[in-house]
């Protein structure tokens, strides 16, 4: 039967997509069920047999699983890669909540399993539905397609081995801490200014115990910084958002290449 000779096939583009929902932005969350990100990778699997370039079919052979674990590769690589840029949201959560001393009430994750800022998380929640309001999610669906188009399921990557894809890996990291440092600045300098007052005061009148009234001062100063700054913080996402989708379009040519 046909369809029987297109399950190799199958299997591996569902093998992409189902990485690529265990490390893309939103997909990833363990808010949404398990169920629907198998379903939803299914039914994208069975559209993405259409697509024009596809092989006919794959010989289910010992290359078959060196070809399962390229896919899983590709898949991880891509999600990994959008999910770099907003990362740099939740490390500007930590710089800012080490200035403000927020660090010391770090909250317990349920998507990750791990105890994150507190500024640092409401950021990256308010990235998440800002994301969704611009259909992001179906910009990252969009991106996982055009890799079909780029990235042959069938043939392995060059760029694996050669060290490309490891480069831009290392360079999109490094851009998430400059990121996230340009985004922590305005609160984060604003605090350190309040550090550099309150020791002048400590200095200057020493009969006033600045560590009684520096921490309420400085949470002030963190809330009213983050009302200020809350209407550019959405320009900002903008930008993180056009990045991401970039860098998803720039690791797609690079192990399509």
């Amino acid at each position: 039967m046909e369809w029987l000779n297109q399950l190799p096939l199958f299997f591996l583009v569902f093998v992409r997509i189902t990485s690529f929902f265990m490390t893309a932005p939103i997909f990833m969350m363990r808010d949404v069920p398990g169920p629907f990100k198998i379903g939803l990778a299914f039914f994208l699997s069975v559209i993405s047999l259409s697509f024009s370039g596809m092989p006919e079919a794959i010989p289910l052979d010992s290359l078959f699983w060196l070809l399962v674990v390229k896919e899983a590769l590709v898949g991880i690589c891509m999600g990994f890669t959008a999910s770099l840029v907003l990362y740099a949201i939740q490390v500007a959560g930590i710089f800012i909540d080490m200035q403000s001393g927020f660090a010391l009430a770090s909250m317990f994750d349920p998507q990750t399993g791990v105890q994150t800022p507190l500024t640092g998380r409401f950021k990256y929640t308010l990235a998440i539905l800002f994301l969704l309001s611009l259909n992001g999610h179906h910009l990252l669906i969009r991106g996982i397609f055009t890799s079909f188009e780029w990235i042959a399921v069938d043939h392995w990557i060059p760029a694996i081995s050669d060290g490309r894809l490891s480069s831009f890996l290392t360079e999109t990291f490094g851009r998430m801490f400059e990121t996230a440092f340009l985004i922590a600045v305005p609160i984060a300098g604003a605090l350190f200014l309040v550090d550099v007052a309150l020791g002048i005061v400590a200095k200057t009148v020493p009969q006033m115990n600045v560590f009684v009234i520096g921490l309420p001062l400085k949470i002030m100063v963190n809330f009213m910084m983050m009302l200020i700054v809350l209407p550019g913080f959405f320009f900002v996402l903008k930008k993180l958002f056009a990045d991401m989708i970039e860098s998803l379009q720039a690791i797609i040519k690079i192990m399509g290449a």
